[in-house]
């Protein structure tokens, strides 16, 4: 009987700790697109994040029995099943995707610091790059988990703020279950936007890395899937209510979020004045657990190019050396590609923007091998998790489309063009 309660809180442990890691989507691009989505739809793609959550669900189920299974990240996956030039190209895309939101974090830490100090932003990039590098090279993927837990209660703040806004909760309930669309720039891009940001390829990379380096039994899959189900409601949870309490302040007053400053009027009806400091405090913490993330997943990807293999649970050694510097050139890189005076809101934008466009190929390959028997064995997936896996990735294509068509024609949304 005494042992009972001991089992219980290590379930529960457990089960908290995938709360975090999924919960960690909450990262600054999607903070972002999500508020400038709010300005510019208002409620107009509240469903769209209604029907992310089965999308998200299932391709998180999906790439943790890959990595399960396998043993293998992504990355290694497709280099066995499709060969080098499928593996070239996979690495570019999620390679280039990260570089580029890792700048665009990078910025949006400093404007974060930027409104909580009143320094020029620019004097907290390389701070804030060498700090992301330090909590690799001297913590684990575990005490990141750990300091995460603290971080994912600024958001509850959205929640509150949701409700205190005073929205039109039956406009709110209407574009919720009733898609509805306007095939116009903004709409497009923001929907796009909107779908990288949640759908971006580290996020799945990492879940497959997560599996690959915790190489947990076969019998697990259940109570990992039932883990992963937990976390992603949490984060769309969290989700709607930044975008609906961003709709109620910014996008009914015709308010364009266009800096980190008008973001955080999202907050202004829980925070008043302090909402800037409230939403800097929850910009700059997401994008310190991001960027670790990110340019881990970087390395991961990368080091059996160079014959080697590396964890952040491993000291930094002669083996692990190449995988760390991986991860110091990534910072370093993404630093150099920071311009102070660009708008990190638009940047973070342009970054969901740059995810959805690589998103669907990403997808395809890993839905491919995931249903492939001589990949996964009995273990291949099927059924409705494989429909709702290749529908994900052809609404993403259709965005993805749609949005090339209105680059081409010059029509693009008032964000991107000033």
């Amino acid at each position: 009987m005494p042992t009972r309660p001991r089992r219980w809180t290590k379930l529960l442990t457990k089960f908290g700790a995938g709360l975090v890691a999924r919960g960690s989507d909450n990262d600054p691009t999607s903070v972002a697109t999500l508020s400038v989505v709010g300005s510019t739809t208002v409620h107009g793609l509240s469903w769209l994040v209604v029907l992310m959550l089965p999308m998200l669900l299932s391709v998180q189920i999906i790439s943790a029995r890959l990595g399960l299974v396998t043993h293998r990240n992504l990355q290694g996956v497709i280099l066995v099943r499709f060969g080098r030039f499928w593996f070239s190209v996979s690495l570019l895309l999620v390679v280039g995707i990260n570089l580029l939101t890792l700048t665009a974090d990078i910025q949006a830490g400093a404007a974060a610091l930027n409104l909580l100090s009143g320094a020029a932003p620019q004097i907290f990039i390389l701070p804030l790059a060498f700090v992301s590098g330090a909590v690799m090279m001297m913590g684990s993927y575990r005490a990141i988990q750990r300091i995460l837990e603290v971080v994912l209660l600024v958001f509850f703040a959205y929640i509150a703020a949701g409700f205190l806004a005073r929205p039109n909760w039956g406009d709110v309930l209407y574009h919720t279950i009733v898609p509805t669309f306007q095939f116009t720039a903004a709409y497009v891009a923001g929907a796009l936007a909107l779908l990288g940001a949640t759908m971006s390829s580290y996020v799945y990379y990492w879940e497959t890395i997560e599996e690959e380096e915790e190489r947990q039994p076969l019998r697990r899959l259940g109570a990992i899937e039932l883990d992963a189900t937990i976390g992603i409601v949490f984060t769309m949870v969290i989700f709607w209510f930044i975008l609906i309490s961003s709709a109620a302040t910014a996008g009914v007053s015709g308010i364009q979020v266009q800096t980190a400053r008008d973001a955080a009027l999202a907050l202004a009806p829980l925070a008043g004045e302090l909402a800037a400091t409230l939403f800097s405090v929850g910009l700059l913490a997401s994008a310190l657990l991001t960027l670790p993330i990110l340019a881990a997943t970087n390395g991961y990807v990368l080091v059996p190019l160079l014959g080697g293999r590396g964890s952040i649970d491993e000291p930094i050694g002669r083996a692990s050396l190449p995988f760390y510097t991986i991860i110091a050139i990534s910072l370093a890189l993404s630093t150099g590609l920071a311009d102070p005076g660009a708008n990190p809101i638009q940047l973070l934008f342009l970054a969901g923007i740059a995810s959805g466009l690589g998103t669907p190929i990403l997808l395809a390959l890993l839905l491919v091998a995931a249903a492939d028997e001589r990949v996964m064995g009995r273990c291949r997936v099927r059924g409705i998790l494989s429909v709702i896996g290749w529908a994900s990735a052809a609404v993403i294509g259709v965005a993805s489309i749609a949005y090339l068509l209105f680059q081409v024609l010059g029509d693009v949304p008032p964000l991107i063009s000033r």
